[in-house]
């Protein structure tokens, strides 16, 4: 379907405005699908905002309808697009949004993304937008949630790169240095470090000792048999080149690094990541229709419920000892 542009005029029902902003993450195309199809049965206008809070202060907006999401639940990245926009943490930016918004009538605004969108709609909520949030992130690092939208397809793809990582390694004898995203935040490193079978994992919320956790842990290693070795590292530890030069200096065992980079953020989003984005859409549409604004869609214990923006933000996020630790007790 094509799209078309819409005017002031052609806004006569509620509205319900959605975009996707900050780092793409698998799943938010199933979000902007829920909220979409939830919104239409439950007789809503839906628009699109192309490009993130930088499109939004410009007027980049469509209309969505049903046809309009078709085709998009098992794909990655956003067909709504993102961008940075610095323009939009202005006042005079922000002044040009909420000015859009009372243009096109938007009553609510869906926002899809990570701690920065959650911000960025918490500004426009202060400035009387009424607003709810949808986390995406594949770093998993807003403390309001356990679970953000891309966590689990980011995942399955570092998961993936490594294992055929493993096959070179241990053909030649060599140690895999992986730097994965998570500049602030371990949770794709300890999660891929326990679901690859790491020898070592690092993350930022963790001190190490150089030669107790990586140098003597890999001697070991070698010197009881084995054959290959695996470092998992996030990138707020350091660059997993400068890493795998040190390793390869104090050991002697051969090094090499990779960086899995954006492709941690692309591909077809996994069962999970589809089902919780369909679950987090109907419930942020919910949460409009029952008049409870201003809201972030979390999960918890297996649901999704909506809770007050403010306390959603207020929420900090920090890797579990007891996790870390049992991490510890079979990366050995």
């Amino acid at each position: 379907m094509k799209h078309e542009s819409v005017s002031k005029a052609e806004a006569k029902q509620k509205t319900i405005a959605i975009l996707t902003s900050g780092g793409d993450a698998p799943g938010m195309n199933g979000a902007i699908r829920a909220v979409t199809r939830a919104g239409i049965n439950a007789g809503y206008n839906i628009l699109g905002v192309r490009r993130g809070f930088h499109g939004l202060w410009r007027g980049d907006i469509i209309n969505l309808d049903s046809r309009s999401v078709s085709d998009i639940l098992h794909r990655g990245g956003t067909f709504l697009m993102t961008a940075r926009s610095e323009t939009f943490k202005t006042e005079e930016g922000l002044g040009k949004a909420v000015d859009i918004t009372e243009i096109f009538n938007i009553d609510v605004l869906v926002a899809i993304g990570g701690d920065g969108t959650a911000r960025g709609a918490k500004a426009l909520a202060e400035a009387g937008v009424p607003v709810i949030v949808i986390p995406a992130t594949i770093d998993n690092d807003i403390g309001a949630t356990e679970y953000a939208l891309g966590f689990d397809t980011a995942l399955n793809t570092a998961v993936q790169a490594i294992d055929k990582l493993r096959d070179t390694a241990s053909s030649h004898e060599r140690c895999s240095v992986v730097e994965v995203m998570g500049r602030h935040s371990g949770y794709i490193a300890l999660g891929v470090g326990v679901a690859s079978g790491a020898e070592v994992i690092l993350v930022p919320e963790r001190e190490f000792d150089f030669d107790d956790d990586i140098v003597l842990t890999l001697i070991k290693d070698r010197n009881a048999g084995k054959r290959h070795y695996i470092v998992v590292m996030a990138e707020g530890v350091g660059l997993g080149s400068d890493m795998a030069q040190l390793i390869e200096k104090r050991t002697g065992i051969e090094t090499r690094s990779t960086q899995l980079g954006y492709l941690q953020r692309g591909g077809a989003p996994s069962f999970r990541d589809r089902w919780i984005s369909s679950l987090m859409g109907v419930k942020a549409v919910r949460a409009i229709s029952e008049g409870r604004l201003n809201r972030m869609i979390v999960h918890k214990e297996g649901d999704c419920k909506d809770i007050d923006l403010d306390e959603a933000l207020a929420t900090e996020k920090r890797i579990l000892d007891d996790t870390i630790n049992m991490a510890d007790t079979i990366t050995i």
